[in-house]
């Protein structure tokens, strides 16, 4: 049986790579939440924005 947090053997390297990113955007923006800090969100248009990191924190997959 496979954990749902983990990611098959036989996936693709960018399948893997995209797997620790959503890793580590969850640790960074726990760590901030923590912290009561923002980060900056930006979208394809080039626009930015400041989002506490607790609000941001409700919004990532577990």
């Amino acid at each position: 049986m496979e954990k749902p947090n983990s990611i098959s053997p036989d996936a693709t390297f960018s399948d893997k790579v995209m797997f620790g990113l959503k890793i580590a955007i969850r640790k960074m923006t726990e760590e901030a939440a923590l912290h009561d800090q923002s980060l900056v969100i930006g979208n394809k248009d080039g626009t930015f924005k400041l989002v506490p990191a607790k609000e941001l924190l409700k919004t990532l997959p577990k």
